[in-house]
């Protein structure tokens, strides 16, 4: 395992242990496995991982073509995944349209609140009014048990099939960039147009989350498919890290979202 851990990060260990798992119990029941909501850098990681067993494979999904949160589901060589095999449950939230207005943040703290998993659900989508999210089927009674006010907003879920879905405002814009190194505080900088200890200053206050998880070291190095949210300016996620210049600096290619 030490061979397949430096390819890595060190707090990365135990969720390559996990996939690992996941790899030796198809091997050995020969069943499919079917994980929880997984984030673009640990999507990477189980297709990296799986990619060295020939006679296991791996396919995600996350109810839409550009989901950010997938399923992975892991299957030896003679099957072959449906979408039903993702056991994915759509809903819609039904609130007040004409006197108040949501928002991902609200959406999502409060799932999280209600004593939901994060890996339990997917991606919260929007066309600008309607509001949607993915579960998964075996929580999915819980969480329509569990969400009926975001904030002071009185709201309603309702079930909705794949046919219902509606189309996402995605406001991503591919960029490329020339950074001096990978730190989130760098990377921060150079995209938003700030100082380096202004970005040092948000993420220390909390302002900054790494794949969904508060972090608060500035000098902490991004990799490939690691996707930054920095409050009051938007996302970031690193796309492809194309090497170095003539002049030492990493060129990199991101997706960012601007709010």
């Amino acid at each position: 395992m030490e061979q397949v851990y430096q390819h890595f990060r060190k707090e990365e260990q135990v969720f390559i242990d996990m996939v690992e798992s996941w790899i030796i119990q198809v091997q050995g029941q020969y069943s499919p496995y079917l994980t929880e909501f997984l984030d673009p850098r640990q999507q990477y990681i189980v297709e990296m991982l799986v990619g060295k067993k020939g006679e296991v494979r791996v396919s995600f999904f996350g109810g839409y073509e550009a989901a950010e949160r997938k399923r992975a589901l892991l299957y030896p060589e003679y099957f072959e995944p449906q979408q039903e095999d993702y056991e994915l449950q759509l809903f819609e939230i039904q609130y007040p349209v004409k006197f108040t207005q949501l928002s991902h943040g609200k959406i999502l703290g409060t799932l999280i609140g209600s004593g939901i998993k994060r890996e339990m659900f997917g991606d919260i989508m929007s066309d600008g009014q309607r509001w949607q999210f993915f579960t998964a089927e075996n929580v999915s009674n819980f969480v329509k048990l569990q969400l009926s006010r975001i904030g002071n907003v009185s709201v309603r879920l309702e079930e909705r099939d794949y046919l219902d879905l509606i189309q996402p405002i995605d406001d991503w814009t591919i960029e490329q960039d020339t950074v001096t190194s990978l730190r989130i505080d760098t990377i921060i900088s150079s995209v938003y147009n700030v100082s380096r200890q202004r970005a040092k200053e948000l993420i220390i206050a909390g302002k900054v989350k790494l794949n969904w998880a508060l972090y608060d070291r500035p000098d902490f190095e991004l990799g490939i498919f690691d996707i930054i949210s920095i409050r009051g300016y938007g996302r970031i996620q690193i796309r492809e890290i194309q090497g170095k210049s003539k002049k030492d600096k990493w060129r990199i290619e991101i997706g960012v979202l601007r709010k």
